[in-house]
């Protein structure tokens, strides 16, 4: 391994690229779907709109006469009843993060969550406090695929896109870090098969949390 990074600047996408809180979003949405006597989509459906703002994905499903508002408070009631059960961290997350902190490097969270959840999930996967900034869906008004969330973390960190690499679980995150103009790595241990990743071409395909280190500079 070198002792030279490749980049000066890790962004991380949260659900399904550091924390695998996969079976808590979906069965959120079950229960959320059934509560409001909503059709229930195929899980490829669902998944399509992982990345993306909470009221984005059940604005999908809703129709124009429900409760926005009801539906997102029933989901967002079970998400957080349920969340230290069924969130947890990919295999050696920790140890890779905690390993590149120790490095002359900056790091980011760049979600579509709220800054709330989001800090909860770091704080409960042990996860808090190891980075430099926190872009979140509180923080912009424009949302993955768009490259507002990466070029407000390149922002807040004072560094240029050349720099910085973004490694994200889905489609959405591939596509805003690419606009973005940061190189980007597809974290293929998520949700999201091999093959809907390789079409937006990344810069990296990373199969481990591992590889975070090894195949991004150290």
């Amino acid at each position: 391994m070198s002792n030279r990074p490749l980049f000066s600047t890790y962004l991380f996408d949260l659900d399904g690229t550091l924390i695998d809180s996969i079976d808590l979003i979906r069965s959120s949405f079950t229960h959320t779907f059934l509560a409001h006597h909503l059709p229930m989509p195929t899980y490829e459906i669902l998944r399509s709109g992982f990345g993306t703002p909470l009221r984005t994905q059940l604005a999908r499903f809703a129709g124009d006469s429900a409760d926005i508002e009801n539906i997102t408070a029933t989901y967002r009631n079970y998400h957080s009843a349920h969340h230290d059960d069924l969130v947890q961290p990919y295999p050696d997350i920790q140890e890779t993060i905690t390993t590149l902190r120790k490095k002359p490097v900056k790091l980011a969270i760049v979600t579509s969550k709220g800054r709330q959840a989001t800090r909860r999930g770091l704080r409960h996967c042990g996860l808090d406090g190891l980075f430099d900034a926190l872009v979140t869906a509180d923080d912009v008004d424009e949302f993955k695929p768009h490259p507002a969330p990466v070029i407000e973390a390149l922002h807040r960190l004072s560094v240029e896109a050349a720099e910085a690499v973004f490694i994200g679980d889905s489609p959405h995150d591939l596509e805003s870090g690419r606009r973005a103009g940061v190189s980007t790595a597809a974290a293929i241990w998520g949700p999201f098969p091999r093959e809907r990743l390789v079409v937006h071409k990344p810069d990296y395909l990373l199969t481990h949390p591992r590889e975070i280190l090894t195949a991004l500079g150290y």
